[in-house]
């Protein structure tokens, strides 16, 4: 037994998951299992058993997962610390970040990180917003959209960041973007989306969050004919015909002409950015410099998503 065996079972204790622990850990799966045989070989008792997709812990290994966990969470820590006395200038960075950070946010933060400290080398981490705050502890910073929900690990701090709208999105020939366009609107109501079929982001998504929390509100029943994984996905399902989807204004910066977005009325659909900085009692100098920039780019509770004119040169 060492202590990268349990580091990876505390992995598989908290994802249930083999596969997605492997993710979490950068690590192959089939190096996850032989790390797991291994450590069960040592205790002679079976630590989990396979349940469907995922793993279910045995009695021991319950047991085990508490003594994992704590041990996971004090090395990151003695790294951190470590981190911090070593300097920014050189060091490892992991970054969690849900679909919308990640794919509309992230790349400009990084590669303006990279201008100023070239030497760091990042690793990062996707999925929804679920999926990251389940893998914090394999983590220096993350960026979630939505609620941030609980249950988040012991010495996780959150920072709120900035705000980001959501918005209904329908092929140009939908009859409904026609007539809002005939009437020149730029925004739809819950009642006229409620009309029709509605493509929805897949449980956890934090965008999926907001859009079912304004329909209860409103009291308006959702006609759900599809449920899709990534912003991309949304987007294809809604140009074949799918239904109406839900997305963030920003991922329609670069959309071309096939697809159009409506604000909600009487007022905007929002949701709230947030950074997670788990371990930060301990954080390293790389990762609080990498919130300082976070916290900067956020302009008038907007992210900006162009580097400075300095930076780009």
């Amino acid at each position: 037994m060492n202590v990268d065996q349990l580091i990876t079972f505390a992995a598989v204790a908290e994802h249930r998951n083999i596969s997605r622990a492997a993710q979490a850990l950068y690590l192959s799966q089939p190096a996850v299992s032989g790390q797991l045989r291994l450590l069960q070989e040592a205790f002679g008792e079976p630590l989990y058993q396979r349940d469907g997709r995922g793993v279910r812990l045995t009695a021991v290994g319950e047991q085990l997962a508490q003594y994992a966990v704590r041990l996971r969470d004090t090395y990151a820590q003695a790294r951190a610390y470590r981190d911090a006395v070593r300097g920014v200038e050189r060091g490892t960075l992991r970054i969690g970040a849900s679909t919308t950070p990640a794919s509309y946010v992230l790349p400009y933060l990084i590669a303006t990180f990279h201008q100023r400290y070239p030497d760091v080398t990042l690793h990062t981490a996707g999925g929804n917003t679920a999926d990251i705050t389940g893998a914090l502890g394999a983590l220096d910073i993350a960026l979630i959209e939505g609620p941030v929900g609980e249950g988040l690990p012991p010495d996780t701090a959150v920072h709120a960041w900035c705000d980001d709208e959501i918005v209904a999105i329908m092929p140009r020939q939908h009859p409904l973007a026609q007539t809002l366009q005939q009437a020149n609107l730029q925004d739809v109501t819950l009642a006229q989306l409620g009309g029709y079929p509605l493509v929805l982001r897949e449980a956890g998504s934090g965008v999926r969050q907001i859009v079912e929390q304004a329909f209860a509100q409103a009291g308006v029943a959702a006609q759900v004919a599809l449920e899709i994984a990534g912003v991309e996905g949304m987007k294809e399902a809604v140009r074949a015909g799918m239904g109406i989807g839900f997305v963030s204004a920003m991922s329609m910066l670069h959309e071309n002409q096939a697809l159009c977005a409506f604000s909600f009325a009487p007022q905007p659909l929002t949701r709230r950015f947030s950074i997670l900085m788990p371990h930060a009692s301990a954080p390293s100098r790389v990762a609080e410099r990498f919130l300082a920039l976070c916290l900067e780019q956020a302009d008038g509770g907007r992210v900006r998503l162009v580097p400075s004119q300095e930076e780009a040169q």
